[in-house]
């Protein structure tokens, strides 16, 4: 059964504004531009979107957040869009790890 276009572009419409709400949220608690990492690095961490390598401005904006404290406030509703796992694999990508056992969302990295 194909989904319509009109779909689509509804569930991205609903899925960024919930993103842009966290984005409010966590951006007066975790230091670093997250409104920037949201747009410059959400095509690469949703669960709907194939893995592939961030792009310069994603790990630009990257390097310079909190991810720790972004982590602390990952929500149930962020986790239905975003992939956890793809969010470490970018980070490592940018040259930005987590540490070993650090929780992020319900993930714990390996």
């Amino acid at each position: 059964m194909a989904i319509s276009y009109q779909f689509k572009v509804f569930f991205m419409l609903c899925c960024t504004t919930l993103l842009f709400g966290y984005a409010i949220q966590v951006s007066g608690q975790c230091h670093g531009d997250i409104q920037g990492l949201m747009q410059q690095c959400a095509r690469y961490v949703q669960k709907s979107s194939p893995e592939s390598a961030p792009s310069k401005e994603c790990c630009d904006v990257l390097k310079n957040v909190d991810l720790a404290c972004v982590c602390q406030h990952i929500t149930d509703q962020v986790e239905k869009i975003i992939s956890m796992e793809k969010c470490v694999s970018v980070a490592n990508s940018c040259g930005k790890t987590l540490a070993h056992g650090t929780r992020c969302g319900s993930y714990t990295v390996p």
